[in-house]
């Protein structure tokens, strides 16, 4: 059932988007079937060692002891499989292309579900199944999760293309989440499991409203664009809006739980939060301030109807709750973070 999605997500792509989705679908598959070949190792190296009958039961999986060669072995397979879905760098190269050719719909799937999938992955197998591997590793984590920070905020800035652009902006906020995921800390963990969520609300909002932008200005390219705020201020206002939200702003819910002990880490992360509102901000100013299309006469140039108005809302509701009130998720992830912790890594 995991790998199902595939199938979805290639027909979505390769049937509706730009002029170069076939090229982007291609990619797409190849990547991520790539690294569900490792998956597919991995999952049946777990189910054969050490048992008279093959057994894919978790809990029996998670009480089984490996030795730590075979265990970092396995490890680096999941790690193999994981990041291209999230994406991690250097796996991440096919999420750029891939919303930059995708209709809006399609990017909303990819930034709220399909990206998480991976992270989800790292905390139920690779944290769950193989606890001494991944302390082996959980500095690299955290060390990939700093310079994907860093890397995808400053390519962020040089993208001209409006959806390339909030592509690269979630491979950066990805970071923060491999961060919290390598902290193997009950804060870093909650934060990160908070991340996934409030982020696939943002993601998929940002990409709806590229989307109904293009429906009306038929423009992908930030040059080109400008002056459109008095023309559809609706779409205005909840880009604005979530453009905040993505920056953190207080009673929004991005990274409002991210205090890691670490000076260094710490230091990018601050590093990041000056990153983001210059390619955030950046984005709106380029879009809709200035006087390039003030004027233009075009008939697609109409605001937001009943029903955009209702998906806007519907998306962005949550978007707030979890600002205002996270202790609602973090009530629903503590329990099991704790159980994670302390039966697989404080014993």
């Amino acid at each position: 059932m995991w790998e199902f999605e595939l199938i979805t997500v290639y027909l979505l792509l390769s049937m509706w988007g730009g002029k170069k989705r076939l090229y982007s679908a291609t990619k797409f598959i190849l990547y991520t079937a790539g690294g569900s070949v490792f998956l597919l190792i991995g999952v049946l190296g777990l189910s054969l060692y050490g048992s008279n009958e093959p057994t894919l039961n978790f809990e029996t999986l998670a009480n089984q002891s490996y030795p730590v060669a075979l265990e970092i072995i396995f490890y680096i397979g999941f790690l193999i499989a994981f990041p291209v879905k999230s994406p991690i760098i250097p796996l991440h190269t096919w999420l750029p292309d891939t919303h930059g050719e995708a209709h809006y719909s399609t990017c909303m799937l990819l930034a709220g579900i399909l990206l998480k999938m991976g992270a989800y992955g790292l905390v139920r197998i690779n944290m769950e199944l193989l606890p001494h591997a991944h302390s082996i590793f959980s500095p690299w984590l955290i060390i990939v999760g700093t310079m994907q920070i860093i890397y995808a905020a400053s390519t962020s800035l040089g993208q001209r293309n409006l959806k390339k652009r909030i592509a690269y902006s979630s491979v950066s906020h990805m970071g923060f989440i491999i961060i919290g995921i390598g902290s193997i800390t009950d804060m870093g963990l909650n934060g990160a499991i908070l991340q996934i969520i409030s982020h696939g609300f943002i993601g998929a909002k940002l990409f709806f409203l590229a989307g109904t932008s293009y429906d009306r200005m038929r423009l992908v390219y930030l040059n080109e664009m400008g002056g459109m705020a008095v023309s559809i201020p609706k779409i205005f206002t909840m880009f604005s809006i979530l453009s905040m939200a993505s920056l953190a702003l207080p009673g929004m819910s991005a990274k409002n739980i991210f205090l890691m002990p670490k000076i260094l880490i710490t230091f990018v992360m601050a590093i990041e939060m000056i990153l983001t509102p210059i390619y955030s901000l950046s984005m709106s100013r380029q879009m809709f301030y200035g006087y390039k299309l003030f004027n233009a006469p075009s008939s697609y140039f109409f605001d937001s109807g009943p029903r955009e108005l209702f998906v806007s809302i519907s998306i962005f509701l949550p978007v707030i709750g979890i600002g205002i009130y996270p202790d609602f998720v973090l009530s629903l992830s503590s329990e099991k973070v704790e159980t994670i912790l302390y039966n697989y890594f404080y014993r």
